[in-house]
């Protein structure tokens, strides 16, 4: 996602300095200042309030120097306090300050955008992550040398459903690996379903109850809101 700018942050900081009686402890500004950027989305915003997003942190920073160095707020010791300087530019900006345009809703996910996020996922999860492995679109294993596949991702963008059944019906049936289907829309869910009618009707029947299938809206909120924690993650599992 996309951050605003560090010079577009200067002023909700003076107004939160304001509102806050002039002065404040920076570790509390990072997650009230999210609020007057709504394009920040919510897996956004939660990681900022619960500090694990390095980036919003450096660039509230930034802005902050920005106005140390115009005299417009003092710094010391993480307090923040506003300037007679800062006071005068709330009234003079104060009412002109809007939140930047909601951008462009984003391109449409892309086969290779879909392989990128389950590396990701899996990297994040402590498994050793490669695409176009063998024939499969992406694989995760335990460590680098370990022989098993233990989970198997086959992403149907376009193209013939039944061939990536037909991929991780191997899988399964090799080494037991966890299939996984990635689908772009509903109708490829509806045609997977049926090919995998654990009735005993479909071609695919016997995975049926083994192959989780995911869209590629749930696969990309997942995304998010793993890379969020990433850090946190690291810390908390770090042998």
């Amino acid at each position: 996602m996309t951050y605003p700018s560090a010079a577009r942050i200067e002023l909700p900081i003076l107004e939160e300095l304001i509102a806050t009686g002039g002065r404040e402890d920076v570790r509390f500004l990072y997650d009230r200042l999210g609020a007057y950027f709504p394009q920040l989305e919510d897996v956004e915003v939660r990681a900022i309030r619960n500090g694990h997003r390095e980036q919003w942190r450096r660039l509230v920073q930034r802005a902050g120097r920005a106005l140390d160095d115009k005299r417009e707020i003092e710094r010391r010791q993480g307090l923040w306090t506003i300037t007679g300087a800062g006071r005068k530019r709330v009234g003079e900006e104060g009412q002109s300050f809007s939140p930047e345009e909601t951008p462009e809703p984003p391109a449409p996910l892309s086969h290779s955008d879909i392989q990128q996020m389950l590396l990701d996922i899996g990297r994040v999860l402590g498994y050793d992550a490669e695409s176009e492995f063998e024939y499969y679109d992406v694989v995760w294993r335990a460590s680098a040398s370990s022989p098993r596949l233990s989970h198997v991702f086959e992403v149907q963008h376009k193209g013939n459903i039944d061939a990536a059944l037909a991929k991780l019906k191997r899988a399964y049936e090799s080494q037991r690996s966890k299939p996984y289907l990635i689908v772009a829309s509903e109708r490829d869910t509806t045609r997977a379903l049926k090919s995998m009618n654990i009735a005993r009707t479909g071609p695919f029947h016997e995975i049926g109850a083994a192959t989780v299938i995911l869209s590629f809206e749930q696969l990309s909120r997942l995304h998010r809101a793993l890379t969020s924690v990433e850090e946190l993650l690291r810390e908390l599992f770090e042998r």
